[in-house]
């Protein structure tokens, strides 16, 4: 029997392997602590000593304190830095001062409300003070919710049952209302884009009933590391606020290592699989028994790895204890794996981003991540899941062949040395602010001259009127229309026809398991499309256009689909421009006529294309935000052809770059070029947020587009393929120095 080797002896050997790109070391740090407050009830203190706190870290310690002088904080520290005592110690506290107090606490997903319910119901029971607190979910059961609406002290639910379960029925809630006060809004990160502008006016119509109920609630909102924590947290509640960021906890050290799989086809860069690398990394980190959890981006890599490394370390180990955690588990298997990697029985986890949000999953030694989590703030949430307190720990992000990945892992610097992203907002997208009015007006009558954000709003209440949604009396705007709104409001999406996606997998079983925007239903839910949920990948059987219902079905397959759009733009608005060396950049409102032409089916390991199918739909229409960048002088041996090419090409390279600078997902944002723009007969790059309205993200394009072309010029340069390859500019280009061209070109700009 061969003897088990220490992570040290591990991490010693993985040096040596020749894959490895880059090795950085994070060195370790104290902690930092101040004593217990002397306001503290004794009760508190004595089941906190019980739980082996007996100081606090200087960023609770602060907390604390500020929420008790009445201000609003934002407290931003890294993984598994106690947080959630920020909140639940001012919490109890005041509920021990008064048992008349009430706070209400969101989280993001039901997942994460559960793992908090029972720790704090723990601290509850050994404080041993009569303190109900509660989930209110889809899944609290009928009996319950009466129970939670009279006599619960703290309120633990998601934003989407606030928006359409708790603020409509206001009046059934008049207990909580109007003793509101503490309003706790943990993960706060996740709110950006079209959900974080939904959550906002949600916000807004909790604090219109909070003022009439006559409460005025402090928020605690808590935060993984972005770069505008305090802007989102202000944008989001409409309140002033104090950022904390003194972080006291302790931390070990931590090995930091880009690994690049080797190339198994040179000409096209193809690289061998990132999915075998993180097996056999994974496999000898496990045989020798070193508490290991690996990051796959979807569901279907989480069971395709686990199945590869239960058969791979079976002999060594057993299957048992390694086990996968994702998205679609029910609640008792999660807690039973949680506590499982708590107590050190399961030896590895193989989990999507599940894992990512604050679930307490104890202290493990080794991170692998499969790809490029998507954003700088994502990738350390994952990372600090290893050496959570003490001891050295071990973090391995496994690069795949997609442009992103092979650009994080040959500039590490650019990761390294950059603050996290700026995670960004617009609730005053006019179709988003309508929507919340409407609901706003359901819940109270509105008042002319009323506040709803910094917008006045008297105009939309007059156009509410106009379309006999509302009924103006005096000065005052009351409801008049059958409908309940909040039921056709959806957070997660910016238009108002949604098309619903329904599963009939389980034809005794039929269920809806989501809804998306028409606009991008068109490109991702048409006929024979691969559309993935919460990891778990579904085959379009039939998109009724008509009925706006898409009918899917699970499969399991290796490839993904991509349509063709064929796209009209026209200028409709230019806010912005600046003019540069041959062209210029602008920014302003644009008119997009799309009509999907052919879907093409590509391979998720090498992304190459494996086949294609037509799509029969109708043009829809969207308005929207662009930036786009305007070519005037171009060099006259290059041709229209080769110059349609290059504009293709470097259209592909901001597609996937756009995304890591602003902090969005790829289906957010569009790249098209054209080689003669309809408003100027000029060579033109659209860039374009893809919902209606816009959220902001082609603005943030405008503003940081020299950082967002040197990110491009640097990724053609550095891509080892010959002359283009799907990691970057693309393939279609043959013969004639087609990436240093295209470096030339962004050179100009």
């Amino acid at each position: 029997m061969l003897k088990k080797k220490q992570l040290t002896q591990l991490i010693q050997d993985l040096r040596a392997d020749e894959n490895i790109v880059n090795w950085h070391e994070v060195e370790p740090v104290e902690a930092k602590s101040k004593p217990m407050p002397d306001s503290v009830d004794p009760r508190i203190k004595a089941a906190l000593t019980n739980r082996g706190i007996e100081q606090l870290y200087t960023h609770q310690y602060t907390a604390y304190e500020t929420v008790r002088k009445s201000e609003n904080i934002v407290a931003v520290t890294p993984t598994a830095s106690g947080k959630t005592l920020c909140y639940n110690l001012p919490v109890l506290q005041a509920i021990a001062e008064d048992d008349g107090s009430r706070a209400l606490y969101l989280f993001p997903t039901k997942a994460l409300a559960q793992d908090q319910k029972s720790e704090l119901n723990e601290i509850i029971t050994e404080m041993g003070i009569d303190i109900k607190s509660f989930t209110y979910d889809g899944d609290t059961s009928p009996a319950i919710r009466q129970l939670v609406r009279t006599v619960g002290h703290i309120v633990i639910t998601n934003p989407d049952m606030l928006h359409a379960a708790i603020l409509p029925h206001h009046t059934k809630w008049v207990s909580l209302f109007s003793n509101l006060k503490f309003i706790v809004i943990d993960e706060l990160h996740t709110y950006r884009g079209v959900f974080g502008s939904h959550v906002a006016n949600v916000i807004r119509r909790l604090n219109r009933i909070c003022e009439f109920y006559g409460s005025n609630p402090l928020f605690i909102c808590t935060s993984a590391t972005i770069a505008n924590p305090k802007e989102l947290a202000e944008q989001l509640t409409g309140k002033p606020m104090r950022l904390i960021d003194d972080n006291g906890a302790p931390r070990g050290r931590k090995h930091f290592v880009f690994y690049n799989p080797p190339v198994v086809n040179k000409a096209l860069n193809i690289r061998k699989s990132a999915v075998v690398a993180v097996n056999n990394l994974a496999k000898e980190f496990l045989a020798n028994k070193v508490q290991t959890i690996v990051f796959a981006r979807s569901r279907v890599r989480v069971e395709i790895i686990l199945s590869h490394l239960q058969e791979l370390i079976k002999n060594d180990i057993g299957s048992k204890s390694i086990r996968g955690y994702r998205g679609g588990y029910l609640p008792q298997q999660r807690r039973e794996i949680e506590k499982g990697l708590r107590s050190g029985d399961i030896l590895g986890v193989v989990s999507t981003n599940a894992l990512e949000l604050g679930v307490d999953i104890g202290q493990l030694q080794v991170c692998i991540m499969t790809g490029y989590p998507g954003s700088v703030a994502s990738t350390w949430q994952q990372a600090g899941r290893a050496g959570r307190r003490h001891g050295e720990a071990l973090v391995v992000m496994v690069a795949s062949n997609t442009p992103i990945d092979q650009y994080v892992v040959q500039n590490p610097e650019y990761f390294f040395d950059r603050s996290p992203e700026s995670a960004r907002i617009n609730p005053e997208n006019l179709i988003i602010l309508v929507d919340h009015l409407r609901c706003a007006a359901y819940e109270l009558p509105m008042k002319r001259g009323e506040e709803f954000g910094p917008l006045e709003v008297a105009d939309l209440l007059e156009y509410l009127v106009e379309q006999k949604v509302l009924h103006q009396a005096g000065d005052t705007f009351y409801w008049a229309n059958q409908s309940f709104p909040a039921s056709e409001v959806s957070l997660r999406s910016a238009a108002q026809e949604n098309v619903v996606i329904v599963d009939q997998s389980d034809i005794a079983n039929v269920k809806i398991i989501g809804e998306m925007d028409r606009f991008s239903a068109m490109t991702l839910l048409h006929d024979e499309a691969i559309y993935l949920h919460e990891g778990v990948q579904y085959q379009v059987e039939k998109l009724d256009w008509d009925h706006k219902k898409a009918f899917v079905r699970e499969v399991d397959v290796e490839y993904y689909t991509d349509a063709n759009l064929a796209v009209k733009l026209k200028v409709l608005d230019i806010d912005r421009t600046e003019t540069r060396r041959v062209g210029s950049i602008n920014h302003g409102e644009v008119q997009v006529n799309a009509m999907p032409t052919i879907f093409k089916k590509i391979r998720l390991t090498t992304f190459e294309n494996i086949g294609y199918g037509p799509i029969n739909l109708p043009e829809e229409e969207l308005h929207t935000s662009a930036t786009w960048i305007e070519l005037k002088e171009v060099d006259p041996t290059l041709g229209t052809k080769t110059l349609e090419q290059l504009l293709v090409g470097i259209s592909n390279v901001f597609r996937h770059i756009v995304p890591i600078h602003v902090m969005c997902d790829r289906s957010d944002i569009h790249v098209v070029s054209q080689i003669r723009a309809e408003h100027t007969q000029l060579p033109t790059i659209f860039i374009y947020d893809h919902y209606p309205g816009g959220i902001g993200l082609a603005e943030d394009v405008y503003k940081r587009f020299d950082e967002i072309k040197a990110s491009a010029r640097n990724l053609i340069r550095k891509c080892p393929c010959e002359d283009g390859c799907p990691s970057c500019i693309g393939t279609e280009i043959e013969g004639f120095h087609a990436k240093q061209k295209s470096i030339e070109l962004l050179g100009v700009i």
